[in-house]
């Protein structure tokens, strides 16, 4: 790869120690990151040259949850209008199709989409394991990662509570709880980097609390602390999942939690809606991704933002999957999640400038990571540009409001990704997206057929 060299940008979003946002500013990459930031820098005799006049420069986006899969089963008339519970328990028949084909073109599309739209960085939560395709479904999506040049932290999902042990899930998509800790060993030991400027990470991901035993919960939890992973599950999305909660374990979902001690650092949760103020308090230290598209869809609540970024509470921004969102579109996102604080707060909510920093180095640090999520120098080289000439901004006086509030396009200029160009002007790089397309097109329609055919 050789050296880029970022000439002349007008303004760098650097989400550093300080804040501070640079104007006419060169950046430097060589390698995996960045090797300088300043005025009419020298770069490299092999390097390329890309001009950054009427550009901004931000850190990558990263987004904290996802169900990739999900971009196979947008629109589907049998689900819309549905709240979470009754949603799932329709779309558990869908999924029960899926194949190693579907997860590896669903990830290609999400990524793409994410890609597109200036994320570097992406979780995702992959938790449904038919039994006759259970194999290797998140080493089909790290290799779609691989072949398309994104950053990439899987989360190897389980659902051990089927119907017939009182929870939502059909027991066609569940799995043993042995079995789920086995894979989840073999998936850290084969694909785990630990490394400054890894391109993979593992997670250990229990679904829900209506999905898993406790046991599973606590033993995924072992697990990951003596190898050194993260946590991830979904926690207070819905007032039916609180109610499931005291009725199963007379517990409210944030004090299971506590009583798992699936708290700190090294555990972040999905949506976080539904939290009292000692809940709020509770979380401070761990991750929450606040996904506002989902939740107004499904009209699962408002996070309580504000409160849970005061009370130190690492927050970030998220997409959640494609069905309950209908795209994988982090800028977008961004967008709505400060007007939804705004809705909530009035003017004693975020800052633009916050919303952007929640979106990438709040991203990054959620997922435990220091090497990324800022522009400064030693820092890995994921990287956006967005061409601020654009009509769409024109009048706009401040480049952080113009990134979160203007714009009726979310395609970004460049992608960077680990000092490589995956995506210019919209168009993806590094795979044929028009084959991408059709066979996940392919993979959609079969099985949406396969199941109203059997039902």
């Amino acid at each position: 790869m050789k050296p880029l060299l970022l000439r002349k940008l007008n303004f760098v979003v650097t989400c550093n120690d300080q804040d501070e946002i640079l104007r006419d500013i060169d950046i430097l990459i060589e390698g995996p990151c960045i090797k300088a930031l300043g005025k009419d820098l020298t770069p490299p005799v092999a390097a390329e040259v890309i001009k950054g006049e009427g550009m901004i420069a931000i850190p990558g986006l990263v987004n904290t949850h996802h169900h990739l899969y999900q971009a196979l089963f947008r629109g589907l008339p049998e689900v819309q209008d549905r709240s979470l519970f009754a949603w799932l328990q329709k779309l558990y028949q869908f999924w029960r199709h899926l194949t190693p084909a579907a997860v590896y073109y669903g990830a290609l599309v999400g990524f793409s989409e994410l890609l597109r739209t200036g994320c570097t960085l992406t979780t995702d939560h992959h938790y449904v394991f038919p039994a006759s395709q259970a194999g290797t479904l998140i080493d089909t999506e790290i290799q779609a990662a691989r072949e398309i040049g994104i950053r990439f932290h899987p989360c190897r999902g389980s659902m051990s509570l089927g119907q017939s042990q009182g929870g939502l899930p059909p027991d066609e998509v569940v799995q043993k709880e042995n079995t789920i800790l086995k894979d989840s060993l073999r998936l850290i030991e084969n694909h785990h980097d630990p490394a400054p400027y890894a391109m993979t990470r593992i997670a250990l991901a229990p679904c829900s609390p209506f999905s898993v035993s406790l046991d599973l919960m606590r033993q995924s939890l072992v697990l990951a602390r003596e190898k050194g992973v993260m946590l991830h599950t979904h926690l207070a999305e819905t007032r039916d999942e609180e109610e499931y909660c005291r009725e199963r374990y007379g517990r409210r979902p944030a004090e299971l939690m506590e009583d798992l001690g699936w708290l700190g650092p090294d555990v972040w949760f999905a949506h976080a809606i539904h939290l009292n103020d000692r809940e709020v308090r509770l979380l401070a230290g761990s991750g929450v991704a606040h996904c506002p598209s989902s939740n107004m869809k499904l009209g699962s609540g408002i996070c309580r933002t504000s409160e849970l970024f005061n009370a130190g509470v690492k927050l970030s921004i998220a997409v959640d999957g494609s069905a309950s969102n209908d795209g994988s579109n982090m800028w977008e996102e961004m967008k709505r999640a400060y007007l939804l604080n705004h809705l909530r707060y009035g003017d004693a909510g975020l800052t633009a400038y916050q919303v952007l920093k929640l979106a990438t180095r709040g991203g990054a640090e959620v997922l435990g990571r220091q090497d990324t999520g800022r522009l400064e120098a030693g820092k890995a080289a994921d990287v956006v540009l967005i061409n601020l000439d654009d009509i769409a901004f024109a009048g706009c006086h401040d480049p952080v409001v113009t990134l979160v509030c203007c714009g009726n396009s979310s395609l970004v200029d460049t992608t960077i990704v680990q000092g490589r160009i995956v995506a210019r002007q919209g168009e993806i790089l590094t795979v044929d997206v028009h084959q991408i397309n059709h066979q996940a097109r392919e993979e959609a329609a079969r099985m949406i057929q396969a199941e109203r055919s059997s039902s």
